[in-house]
């Protein structure tokens, strides 16, 4: 190896270390610290991503399941743009979810990045039906859910609880968000979401 090629390989290395800290400094929507987030569910925590970034531009579409890869937060974000009001709004949605996370922080003191993690894993219904078919009657039949659909799952009812809460009401989108996330993250069964889990998870029982 010659001294040049030498040289070049240990200036890359610390500006490679210096990559990394500027990336695990950054932070999301420049304000909320994405460092030692805390898990309490060790199923979903692999499915649970956070990153300081807030909109990759759709470069996970191309492969499959590539979704649990981006953040949490974007996911959400994605979501809340699923309704006929908000199809293709994503300023928008990035937008009330920012404003939400301003909100929770006031209401908690917390950093807004870790009650929506907790919120996500006590929204996510361990077992649902599905229907099987038995001489043309139809039989419901209780299965675990896969981690994967069930931060799916609960993005789906975080997103319906602050469509519900918020379409048609004086209470702005910010505040439904805010409110479900932290009755979510306390675990509040009259929370939309945590209620639409337990609903799930009773017909299941129901259905052994």
């Amino acid at each position: 190896m010659s001294a040049d090629e030498d040289t070049t390989e240990t200036e890359d290395v610390p500006e490679d270390e210096a990559a990394e800290e500027e990336v695990a400094r950054a932070e999301l929507f420049g304000e909320w610290s994405v460092t030692n987030i805390e898990y309490s569910d060790p199923s979903t925590e692999r499915y649970i991503t956070v990153t300081p970034i807030a909109h990759t531009m759709g470069r996970h579409s191309n492969k499959q399941f590539q979704k649990s890869e981006i953040s949490v937060v974007e996911r959400l974000i994605n979501r809340l743009m699923q309704t006929d009001e908000n199809t293709g709004k994503k300023q928008l949605a990035t937008s009330i979810v920012s404003d939400a996370f301003d909100i929770v922080h006031e209401r908690t003191e917390e950093n807004p990045v870790q009650v929506l993690v907790e919120a996500v894993e006590n929204s996510a219904p361990r077992e649902e039906t599905v229907r099987l078919k038995y001489g043309g009657i139809s039989v419901p039949k209780a299965v675990d859910v896969a981690p994967q659909r069930r931060v799916d799952q609960a993005l789906k009812f975080i997103a319906e609880g602050t469509y519900g809460g918020s379409f048609k009401t004086t209470t702005s989108a910010e505040e439904s968000l805010a409110s479900l996330l932290i009755g979510a993250a306390n675990n509040d069964v009259s929370t939309y979401s945590v209620n639409q889990k337990e609903e799930k998870e009773r017909v299941a029982a129901a259905a052994r």
